[in-house]
């Protein structure tokens, strides 16, 4: 079992001084896993030839049967490595795209998305789908959310609108957990749900889910899936899996068109041109890392979302606000109330708070403007104010108590001085 002090010592190189409990967006890598990646890189630079040739995918197939059985798919080919989730949006998309083209799908058939979908899915969709004539309906998620059966609700909402005046629903692309605001969407219903109305194909974007919360392919029951493997498992940037069930991706290619064209979405996957793929090739290394943990990586899943509801309910309390949702909905990552006399009333204010706490007060942490009208009962303060803006903290296995406090300060400091984000503007 790894000791205090060796967690210590593997995240030694983050920046000292600074309250990092933003894990979410770019991850962390230990320093053990970083030597290995190097010694990977200088494997291929002494002899690319015999790398290439006679290293490189194995070492690719390797990694791709350990997620296989990390997330319970049925068939190693059934998974591809990419460099992120955004790369495996545009390869299901791009296949979405060409049947709007070709003619297979018809003009104004549907893809149905959440509203809180990351922002670079919904750009990704509405540049696939849109300009090839499909019809993008959002399904208007509330927040803060109370349980399961609100969000159920909207999307049943969104799968009636999109099958009107007898338009076929081609896609659904579902989030299993909501970058901002973050929430743990009830995946398994909501694909139960899209076969029940023959929604054609279900994609669902677990950018934030391996290692943050169960992933289980057999369970979930989608036609494709993507993750980052660099978010919460520990592995260097860039690597992600994109799940492609059997019998669902024969017309998937990568974007990039190498010598590999043809031969399967997995090997064209494994080979776009001289780049450097040893954040691939450590995936054995992360999964022995991660078992060093009691309870290997359920232990640490377990761990970060007791201490993640505890640290955000210990700041709620401190600034008399609320979570933005329950702790059942919560991952690794929690939606915290930030108190209203702060003024974040849109997202650029949300921006130069975030700016303003690095900076002065060395925390980082990304902060969600939420758009609210008078009687919102759910977003109201103790005092009966309404919470404009909310902070998406993090718990990862390098951050302790101290953190938190450091945040819980921060905000109590520019209470007392009657701080506003008025006051971050010029002039």
């Amino acid at each position: 079992m790894i000791l205090d002090s060796e967690i210590a010592e593997e995240f030694s190189h983050h920046k000292s001084g600074i309250a990092r409990i933003n894990n979410g967006s770019f991850g962390s890598c230990p320093l053990s896993i970083l030597a290995i990646q190097q010694q990977w890189q200088l494997k291929f630079l002494s002899q690319p030839d015999n790398f290439y040739f006679n290293h490189l995918k194995q070492g690719i197939f390797e990694s791709r049967k350990l997620i296989k059985e990390s997330v319970n798919a049925d068939h190693v080919e059934e998974i591809s490595i990419v460099d992120n989730a955004t790369t495996a949006v545009a390869i299901v998309l791009r296949q979405i795209c060409w049947a709007f083209n070709e003619g297979k799908f018809q003009k104004g058939d549907a893809v149905v998305m959440l509203h809180y979908a990351y922002g670079a899915v919904k750009k990704s969709i509405h540049a696939y789908v849109e300009t090839a004539g499909g019809y993008v309906i959002e399904a208007m998620l509330p927040f803060p959310v109370k349980s399961n059966d609100e969000i159920v609700s909207e999307f049943r909402k969104a799968l009636k609108i999109a099958k009107c005046d007898g338009r076929q629903i081609r896609l659904a692309v579902i989030d299993h957990i909501t970058s901002m605001p973050s929430v743990v969407i009830p995946i398994k219903e909501l694909v139960k749900i899209c076969r029940e109305e023959n929604v054609e194909q279900i994609f669902v974007d677990g950018a934030h889910a391996i290692g943050c919360v169960d992933v289980d392919m057999k369970e979930i029951g989608a036609d494709f899936y993507t993750s980052n493997l660099h978010k919460w498992l520990f592995c260097p940037p860039s690597v992600a899996f994109l799940y492609c069930r059997k019998g669902s991706r024969a017309e998937l290619h990568h974007p990039v068109v190498s010598s590999e064209y043809g031969n399967g979405l997995a090997i064209e996957s494994g080979w776009i041109g001289n780049r450097d793929y040893s954040s691939q090739l450590v995936v054995p290394s992360v999964l022995e890392f991660v078992n060093r943990f009691e309870g290997g990586i359920e232990g640490i899943k377990k761990r970060n979302h007791d201490a993640v509801v505890e640290m955000g309910r210990m700041l709620a309390k401190a600034w008399g606000t609320h979570l933005g949702s329950p702790p059942d909905m919560c991952s690794s990552m929690a939606m915290v109330g930030l108190p209203a006399s702060l003024g974040i009333w849109n997202e650029d204010d949300a921006l130069k708070l975030r700016t303003h706490l690095r900076e002065r007060f060395h925390v980082e942490v990304p902060i969600h403007c939420e758009e609210v009208k008078q009687g919102e009962i759910g977003n109201q303060n103790q005092d009966g104010s309404l919470v404009t803006g909310y902070a998406r903290i993090s718990h990862q296995v390098y951050n302790n108590v101290d953190d938190y406090e450091k945040f819980r300060d921060a905000i109590i400091q520019l209470v007392r001085d009657g701080f506003t984000c008025n006051m971050l503007y010029p002039g």
